[in-house]
């Protein structure tokens, strides 16, 4: 029996974000999660380098832990890394390809994942 990897959900994140923004953004990655995939690609090159980001992309992990799933960090600026480094969550919140550089990452991604932009 073959073994699949992952299967990735892809999805940007566009800012700015705001503390009301959080909730809505956790439910309606945890309703994708639900339905679609087990691995969320978030897309967070248009979003701002600052804390509520970064608490945003912290929640939107734990919410996927939560369901046995994962968010990896796609096209994240070096401010935004240098912010995440500076909270103390590097380990948590890492972009993909830093991960995949130092092997912290599993298989390879299905070709075609499912695409959105949150929030609307």
């Amino acid at each position: 029996m073959p073994i699949s990897g992952p299967h990735e959900v892809a999805f940007a994140i566009r800012g700015p974000i705001s503390r009301a923004d959080l909730p809505g953004l956790c439910d309606r990655v945890c309703a994708l999660l639900r339905t679609s995939g087990d691995v969320v690609a978030c897309d967070v090159a248009g979003v701002a380098p600052d804390a509520v980001t970064v608490d945003a992309l912290a929640r939107l992990q734990l919410a996927a832990r939560r369901l046995g799933c994962e968010v990896r960090l796609r096209n994240a600026s070096s401010s935004l890394l240098e912010v995440v480094e500076l909270m103390g969550l590097t380990h948590v919140l890492a972009e993909h390809e830093h991960r995949q550089a130092v092997g912290q990452l599993g298989a390879g991604f299905p070709p075609e994942p499912v695409r959105g932009t949150f929030p609307p």
